[in-house]
């Protein structure tokens, strides 16, 4: 199982606008934002992630409740975060 999780942005890579790095409960991997060039997050705003990639912005509200369904599941949330702590864009 595949899933979008909520990853809050904290910084974007000198020289790479379309490279943010992003906190997904407490792990900070660099992931794509380019998907969202029209609309672009900025520091400190939530985005939906799935593959390395920016899919969406939400809000925090949406973060949260998100985080909230997606640790009730248990197993399958470990597996994205595992892939997501394993995964590297830079």
């Amino acid at each position: 199982m595949c899933l979008g999780i909520p990853g809050e942005v904290i910084e974007f890579l000198p020289g790479q606008p379309e490279l943010a790095r992003v906190d997904v409960s407490g792990v900070r991997r660099v992931i794509n934002v380019g998907l969202l060039s029209d609309d672009p997050p900025k520091q400190g705003e939530w985005v939906l992630i799935h593959v390395g990639f920016a899919l969406s912005k939400i809000d925090e509200n949406e973060a949260a409740a998100a985080l909230e369904f997606l640790e009730g599941i248990g197993q399958a949330y470990e597996d994205e975060l595992r892939a997501l702590a394993e995964s590297r864009i830079e």
